[in-house]
């Protein structure tokens, strides 16, 4: 039995338990049917979720937008409602891009230890600083990577695979990347341009980064099942409009050239970066808003 068809396996396991669970706490509640304007965010966010750009973000504004979950309640929203087309993201990937097992195994674990056991420490560094590095430091990669598909500068692979120093560097920003999760630091656009830049093919971030959120969704999903934390209806349309999504973006992925899916990297990642920089502003607006009502 090979690696893939392990992670395959524990990933539907994860994904039946989640459904049982997710059943059994509803199967007494009274629910209606999706409205159309939810059902219309969960496809066009988990649409774009699966070209790599994320969904958390957008799909956060469209329901503060139309006032469909109260605030507080939007995590858990997100959480489960995104964890099935998450796992369906992540089973296509891992089966249809052949990363070599050793390294899609270390990468996936390396981002859920990460975000499991580094959750402590990170989740004490300063939110605005670490999102003004990092999106700093993609732009400049997105740079690089521009010069790069206009053969300005050296460009990185199509390996499926990496070893010795480059794996081990890889593990240990994947584990970063996993712990900056915390902070709501995306993983889908770091995690493509670090393993463009070791030489790999862009579209092999795409099992790595899916499968890295779709191991850890599901239990954070129980957890504001449990507590009831989350809204029922809009989750149900992120599932239901989420899966076709998911299907056709995929399909879509699947077919660019690999010139085009590099120059998406580069547009993804410049959309992480600027949307990583509005936040930090608002976070200091925010700020100094209420020093300022403090010292009144």
């Amino acid at each position: 039995m090979t690696y893939t068809v392990v992670l395959l396996s524990i990933l539907a396991v994860f994904a039946a338990a989640f459904i049982i669970i997710w059943v059994l706490a509803i199967r007494n509640d009274r629910w209606s049917f999706p409205k159309p304007i939810e059902l219309a965010i969960g496809f066009t966010t988990n649409f774009f979720d699966a070209l790599g750009i994320g969904s958390f973000a957008t799909t956060t504004s469209l329901l503060k937008l139309w006032h469909l979950v109260p605030d507080q309640d939007i995590p858990g929203t997100l959480n489960v409602g995104i964890t099935i087309p998450g796992i369906v993201e992540a089973f296509i990937f891992i089966s249809i891009v052949r990363v070599e097992p050793t390294t899609l195994v270390l990468l996936i674990v390396a981002a859920v230890a990460g975000a499991w056991f580094g959750s402590g420490i990170v989740a004490r560094w300063p939110r605005r600083n670490i999102q003004i590095g990092m999106a700093t430091a993609l732009l400049i990669a997105a740079t690089l990577f521009s010069l790069s598909n206009l053969r300005l500068f050296p460009s990185g692979g199509t390996a499926l695979e990496l070893h010795g120093g480059r794996l081990w560097f890889a593990v240990a920003a994947n584990f970063c990347l996993g712990a900056l999760m915390t902070l709501g630091i995306g993983l889908f656009a770091p995690c493509m341009i670090l393993v463009s830049l070791l030489g790999m093919n862009p579209i092999a971030a795409f099992p790595i980064m899916m499968a890295s959120c779709a191991f850890l969704m599901p239990v954070a999903s129980v957890r504001f099942i449990q507590y009831r934390r989350y809204a029922l209806r809009p989750a149900i349309a992120l599932t239901l409009a989420g899966v076709p999504a998911v299907l056709i973006a995929v399909s879509l992925v699947k077919a660019l050239p690999l010139i085009w899916l590099r120059w998406l990297v580069v547009v993804v990642v410049t959309y992480a970066a600027t949307s990583m920089l509005r936040s930090a502003l608002t976070d200091q607006r925010v700020s100094t808003l209420e020093a300022t009502i403090a010292s009144t």
